[in-house]
């Protein structure tokens, strides 16, 4: 996966504006113009296309673990990027684990909605240094799954919405109620003058 790829997911599942992404930005102390944010979410084929480095999406990452977590008590106002890294999907893992506040068990349910399972012991080897013996290479197939599964817990409809869309489709299939009497087909009606029913005389054909 690209890094434009996972930050349009985030931008997604997280349902948030292109002003919004810029903002989070500015919590580590890290600019960038609206337009260039813009240009980040454009689909590659788009001549305003512009690749969002391992900076960038560095950036937004501890931006967004700031934002739904906050500033860390032991750290200054002064959060910057440190120096450019190579990013990995380990590290993308990570960072989205730590910004959504999950636990293994809560990484685990979200793999499993996407329709994929791996075992605690072997999500753990995602997140161990590189030096471990046990560490093991998130490949994009597993990050794709938790990004899924993210967006399957974050943007699924309620169950106050979804009782209200089946209350709208219900009266919406419901048989309308008939106003006023019911109209007989012509053919039966009577004539009520007279209480004398009347009949079609037939009709004469000339030759």
């Amino acid at each position: 996966m690209t890094n434009n790829d996972i930050l349009r997911r985030l931008r997604y599942i997280l349902n948030i504006k292109d002003t919004k992404i810029t903002k989070i930005l500015s919590l580590v102390n890290y600019q960038a113009p609206l337009p260039r944010v813009v240009s980040w979410l454009k689909k590659e084929e788009n001549e305003d296309f512009t690749e969002c480095t391992d900076k960038d999406l560095i950036a937004f990452l501890d931006g967004l673990i700031i934002e739904k977590r906050g500033k860390r008590e032991d750290s200054n106002n002064s959060h910057k990027v440190q120096a450019p890294i190579r990013l990995n999907n380990n590290l993308v893992f990570l960072k989205l684990k730590i910004a959504f506040n999950l636990k293994s068990d809560d990484v685990l349910e979200l793999l499993s909605m996407a329709n994929y399972k791996i075992s605690s012991s072997e999500l753990s080897a995602f997140f161990r240094k590189k030096t471990h013996r046990h560490y093991r290479v998130c490949k994009d197939q597993i990050l794709r799954k938790f990004l899924k599964g993210l967006q399957l817990k974050y943007t699924m409809p309620t169950e106050s919405s979804n009782q209200q869309v089946t209350k709208v489709e219900s009266r919406q299939s419901a048989p309308k109620k008939l106003e006023g009497t019911l109209r007989m087909p012509a053919k039966n009606r009577v004539n009520t003058i007279g209480n004398q029913p009347t009949t079609k005389k037939p009709k004469k054909f000339s030759w």
